[in-house]
């Protein structure tokens, strides 16, 4: 689906987003893991999060709409069944490489599939720590999905190193080690999103520079209440919108202010952004609050590399801060851009080339500078949500607007974009 934006003159008022989808996802997992009821406060609409919810349900666990929440049945201690058909994980890396982990203690085989693009992502990082717990794996030659897993009696505890900053892969590993009497522990050198550890809350400590975090049975999830705050990954567009568009200012209500998710917002602010947090508080052990934003002139920084794990996915929204920005944007140490939804470096780099910018593409990032020739350009999404998004705001900056081809793998994440983006537009 073709989409086209025209361009806005301002952005106003307030805005409320659904839940934050890295906190749904585990959500969904913890509660059907529990033993008995829980429920869920605005659970995130996205077609991720309902690949999670639909694969729990093929495990045995239930779900109900109950007005404003979703109230969850769970299994209990390995109480999860055998699924009579293929658990589809859809487009989403999390619903794979987190239930992978959940799967591998549990009593019978299972195959994990998903969609074309999901197929091509690299499941070896979940694979290889499993399989030193105990669990044996069938996968294509290059150890992608379809993925089954065949778990033995009991899982093995480990300490594992991180090899690469990943969340995903440490929840994986993490899950499997609730199913253990004696402790897994992760060790990781770069402070990933740290959801799983504080939703269950998992001891963390900090040694020689490593963050260590573990878990065993005794931290097995019990039931409980959720609210999930508003995606604060779904909100960089929203902010970036509202920075860079003339005599604007924007209150977003209740979003995750969780420390490993605001890294965007440290780096904007850096840039010159006039960003602030207002009512700051806790709900499941996680922080949220309001975001207010402010028209500023922006100029491009150095972004430091060890932040770049932090604001993985908010790259696309930084990269449209960082043309109208003063001076050349650059990102590197960024290779995990390759493996997204699109290859998001190679994705960006040929929109950007569309309005005739000076783009050089590396293999762990791209730089960008000069002026944009090109007023009427057609962009491409390249099935990739945050891509969509992305040039969807870039769009609705430029003098005569723009489109963006396959707009609808918006859905994803945030199938409700162009709803709030016409909440916000002023009309004068």
């Amino acid at each position: 689906m073709k989409k086209r934006f025209e361009k806005i003159n301002k952005v106003g008022g307030e805005l409320s987003l659904t839940g934050d989808k890295s906190i749904s996802h585990r959500a969904v997992i913890f509660s059907s893991m529990s033993q008995g009821r829980s429920t869920i406060k605005n659970l995130s609409e996205a077609e991720d999060v309902r690949s999670t919810m639909k694969i729990m349900q093929q495990l045995g666990a239930s779900f109900m709409n109950d007005s404003e929440k979703i109230v969850v049945e769970g299994c209990g201690f390995k109480g999860f069944k055998k699924s009579v058909s293929y658990l589809d994980c859809g487009n989403s890396g999390t619903s794979a490489r987190l239930i992978a982990g959940l799967l591998a203690a549990q009593k019978f085989k299972s195959t994990l599939i998903g969609d074309e693009s999901l197929s091509m992502r690299p499941m070896k990082r979940v694979i290889e720590p499993l399989t030193r717990m105990g669990t044996h794996f069938n996968a294509t030659a290059n150890l992608t999905l379809p993925l089954t897993i065949n778990p033995k009696s009991e899982i093995v505890p480990i300490n594992y190193e991180m090899p690469l900053a990943s969340a995903q892969v440490k929840s994986s590993v993490l899950l499997a080690g609730l199913h253990a009497e004696s402790e897994t522990k992760i060790i990781e050198s770069f402070q990933t999103r740290n959801h799983t550890e504080k939703m269950l809350g998992l001891p963390i400590k900090y040694e020689n520079g490593k963050i260590i975090s573990a878990s065993s049975k005794k931290y097995y999830p019990k039931p409980g209440e959720y609210f999930v705050p508003g995606d604060i990954s779904t909100s960089a567009f929203h902010i970036v919108l509202t920075l860079l568009t003339p005599n604007s200012e924007l209150l977003i209500r209740d979003v995750s202010l969780n420390p490993t998710r605001t890294g965007f917002i440290e780096v904007l602010k850096k840039m010159g952004a006039d960003i602030s947090f207002e009512d700051i508080r806790t709900s499941s052990n996680e922080e949220f609050g309001n975001v207010l934003v402010r028209s500023s002139s922006l100029k491009n920084i150095t972004i430091n590399s060890q932040i770049i794990p932090n604001i993985i996915d908010e790259i696309p929204a930084l990269a449209i801060a960082g043309i109208f920005a003063e001076g050349d944007f650059l990102i590197d140490n960024a290779k995990e851009l390759r493996v997204k939804e699109s290859d998001r470096i190679h994705s960006i780099c040929l929109n950007f080339k569309h309005l005739g910018l000076n783009v050089e593409e590396k293999q762990d990032g791209f730089s960008v500078d000069g002026s944009i020739k090109n007023f009427n350009p057609i962009f491409e999404s390249y099935g990739d949500h945050r891509i969509a998004m992305a040039f969807g705001i870039l769009s609705m900056l430029l003098d005569k607007g723009g489109e963006v081809n396959g707009f609808e793998s918006v859905d994803i994440s945030n199938p409700r974009f162009e709803e709030q983006v016409r909440s916000i537009v002023i009309k004068s």
